[in-house]
């Protein structure tokens, strides 16, 4: 157990699912696993373990920004073993080609945060996520015939920016949408030499300024949600 975490080591599967919001966790293990068990509710970041089709999967949620994902999955790849991390979120879009949602594999994060720089010393600014996870992903995506955007991710560390420069991302590093979390998840498995990845399903546009409610982000990612569950049965 960790200060953040109060499940036992048994109690975490190798494959976990990491939603940003705790009541998103709760959906997904009430709705698609059998047998669950709440694992872990300390700061109401809710975390359970249960099975997918006979296979063993957690669902963790990671709260919001870097630094809460950053502790949430540092300690599940070194304290509890965990190999495989899928983030299962919402991100905003940044170009035409991306409409409320639709689904966003992510291979490369790009950040302006000292996240890595903090941690240990790494003065990157793009990290790539794992080409084991999303090889999988992109080949069961194919076979739920579901299509998916493969691209970079602008990772922030603000959401309420005051000066907007979302066009000079696109532009300098075809970033595609933007989101909070990736660069640090995939930050520590590069550390921690892990697998990870994220999926993000469009909630809302710079482009259109169309946005999801609350509700919908909460119980209506359905197909985002089906493609990691059934890429975590080839993990």
């Amino acid at each position: 157990m960790t200060p953040h975490n109060e499940a036992k080591k048994e109690d975490i599967a190798k494959t976990v699912l990491m939603p940003g919001d705790p009541l998103r966790a709760k959906m997904i293990a009430e709705t698609y696993l059998e047998n669950y068990k709440l694992v872990n509710s300390v700061r109401g970041m809710y975390a359970y373990t249960g099975k997918y089709k006979n296979k063993d999967i957690t669902v963790m949620a990671s709260g919001m920004g870097m630094p809460s994902i950053g502790i949430y999955s540092y300690e599940l790849f070194k304290f509890y073993d965990v190999e495989n991390i899928i983030r299962i979120g919402s991100a905003g879009s940044y170009v035409s080609s991306l409409n409320l949602y639709d689904v966003l594999l992510v291979d490369n994060s790009y950040s302006e945060s000292s996240y890595a720089k903090v941690q240990n010393g790494e003065a990157a600014n793009i990290i790539k996520s794992s080409s084991k996870l999303n090889n999988i992903i992109i080949e069961t995506a194919k076979q739920l015939n579901e299509k998916i955007t493969i691209g970079t991710v602008h990772s922030s560390d603000v959401f309420y920016k005051e000066n907007n420069y979302y066009k000079e991302l696109v532009e300098k590093y075809n970033c595609l949408a933007v989101e909070m979390e990736s660069f640090a998840l995939f930050h520590n498995a590069k550390v921690l030499n892990k697998n990870a990845t994220c999926l993000l399903t469009i909630s809302d546009s710079f482009i259109t300024n169309l946005e999801t409610t609350s509700e919908e982000r909460q119980n209506h990612f359905n197909k985002m949600i089906e493609i990691a569950l059934e890429s975590t049965l080839k993990m």
